[in-house]
């Protein structure tokens, strides 16, 4: 029962960490609210500046993409309980993420700065981007997403069990809304620096590469996501088509 506990424990605590990060990430990414956001005042020389920024969003990256792996997943099976192999890969992600926020050098510049209605309606789209986000994580199970269904269960004395594949609302419009989300909490923002469009372009950059690389291991591993891949657009809806449901299956998706 202590193991089960402290399972939980673990659990609990990396998903507080997680939704800390996340609301520290809003202010970051929006500039108000945080101590540092992504347009502080610059220091230091603009090359060493982007460098250094270059370096924390390749090792967020690495980080992310390279634990998300199926082949990352069974290695570390063999260390930790499979119980808390999500709720550590979320762990992590946080850490890189706050050791982002923490070390980030703001490049400085200038390339737009609108005024008026346009300045509202993109500020409307960087807070619908990280609402989407959320809205997208509860739509496909946010608690087994953040691990903390499996350590819930485990605390229960419960076998841990798959979640059924289905294509809530928002996955028969787009395969990736969470994605979408991101892109429009990145790329909304009536004042566009320097460091904030080195941010979206590279975010954007490597958003994209994930994807594939998690729609490879799911189609690898699941025939039955290729029809859905061929249904359902990937980030643009497909206007004039009406949404598809693709056949149940037992696998979930999970973004890195």
């Amino acid at each position: 029962m202590t193991t089960r506990v402290f399972t939980f424990l673990y659990g609990a605590v990396s998903y507080v960490i997680f939704f800390a990060t996340f609301l520290y990430a809003v202010g970051f990414v929006g500039n108000f609210a945080v101590p540092k956001s992504m347009d502080s005042a610059s220091m230091g020389s603009p090359q060493f500046a982007l460098l250094v920024d270059l370096g924390l969003l390749a090792l967020f990256a690495v980080q992310h993409s390279v634990m998300a792996r199926p082949a990352f997943k069974r290695a570390v099976s063999r260390i930790l309980p499979a119980t808390i192999e999500r709720s550590t890969y979320v762990l992590a992600s946080s850490v890189a993420l706050l050791f982002l926020f923490w070390q980030w050098k703001p490049l400085g510049g200038s390339i737009w700065n609108v005024q008026g209605m346009p300045r509202l309606a993109l500020y409307s789209g960087f807070a619908s981007g990280w609402l989407l986000v959320l809205v997208a994580t509860f739509a496909i199970s946010h608690f087994d997403l953040f691990g903390l269904r499996q350590v819930w269960r485990h605390l229960l004395g419960k076998p841990q069990t798959s979640l059924r594949f289905a294509t809530p609302f928002l996955y028969r419009i787009v395969r990736h809304p969470l994605y979408v989300g991101w892109f429009l909490a990145f790329w909304c923002t009536p004042t566009m620096t320097v460091t904030h469009l080195f941010f979206a372009l590279v975010t954007t950059a490597y958003i994209l590469i994930a994807i594939r690389l998690e729609e490879r291991d799911l189609m690898k591993a699941h025939p039955e996501y290729a029809q859905y891949r061929e249904q359902v657009p990937m980030l643009v809806p497909a206007l004039g088509r009406r949404a598809v449901t693709p056949p149940a299956t037992d696998f979930t998706v999970t973004p890195d």
